[in-house]
């Protein structure tokens, strides 16, 4: 292929991909109920999910009420005329994003397989699944667990009794969506740091290294993120620690698997002669 063709296969990639989101932001846009009051709004109410679980557990460690959330927290309001609307569209194309997000990925992959050889397409298209996954499931811990803490905590922090907690439609929507988002892009660690090694950039041994460093910064980031108590920067570091650890796995597997392609092509190398 020329490359203004190769510019045509990737204009039609980046098409077809923006029309999955567009269809994922239409079906979240007409389904505005359920998104809104079934999963945006949710956290904000003692009866979510994450809440009853740790009442549970609360009850279980013999801690009484005391991780128990009761009551409505606070009260959310529009200031701006045309505020609701935006807010539909900027939730809606969101979460078209996240659910378009492994198609996205698979029409790049479609992209850039005619290029490779054909043990790099084996490895690669498992990785394609293998970051949706990732992503995904950071998309559920930052909805389930990291937004939720920060809702409670943020939103029942009071300087004086006298002062209620009314929370702008715009900031609490940021604060869903963005930790949401992140969390899911956070998750994507173990690939970064098998990329990295492909690139020669880090090694199991340097990360090894430098473990108890990276686990300093992933408390220190759980402590910005979450409520200030230790079960919660436990819930929240703990997966963090865990992917780290993962990624030191996964790029050990990779050097491994770098040293066994390059060793045939070093045995067939003529040897030098005197």
């Amino acid at each position: 292929m020329t490359f203004l063709e190769h510019l045509e296969e990737l204009r039609w990639t980046l098409v077809r991909s923006a029309i999955a989101i567009a269809v994922g932001m239409v079906a979240c846009f007409i389904a505005k109920d359920f998104v809104f009051d079934q999963l945006i709004l949710a956290p904000k109410d003692s009866s979510f999910i994450t809440y009853r679980a740790f009442c549970w557990l609360g009850h279980r460690l013999g801690m009484d009420d005391a991780m128990c959330v009761s009551g409505t927290m606070f009260n959310i309001q529009n200031i701006s005329m045309s505020g609701q609307f935006f807010t539909h569209l900027m939730v809606s194309f969101v979460a078209g994003l996240i659910i378009a997000f492994p198609y996205v990925l698979w029409e790049l992959w479609c992209f850039i397989a005619p290029g490779l050889h054909a043990s790099e397409k084996g490895s690669v298209g498992g990785l394609v699944f293998f970051a949706s996954v990732l992503f995904l499931l950071g998309v559920a811990f930052g909805y389930l667990l990291l937004a939720p803490l920060s809702i409670q905590f943020f939103g029942t922090y009071q300087v004086s009794a006298t002062v209620e907690n009314t929370v702008a439609l715009d900031s609490y929507i940021a604060m869903v969506t963005s930790v949401t988002l992140w969390t899911g892009v956070i998750f994507e660690l173990p690939l970064v740091i098998l990329f990295l090694t492909r690139a020669g950039l880090v090694t199991p041994p340097f990360l090894r290294t430098y473990r108890k460093h990276a686990f300093v910064g992933i408390l220190i980031l759980a402590a910005i993120l979450t409520p200030p108590d230790v079960v919660s920067q436990f819930i929240v570091s703990g997966p963090l620690m865990l992917l780290y650890e993962f990624g030191i796995f996964i790029s050990a597997r990779t050097l491994k698997r770098m040293e066994h392609a390059e060793a045939p092509v070093k045995a067939v190398q003529p040897r030098a002669t005197a």
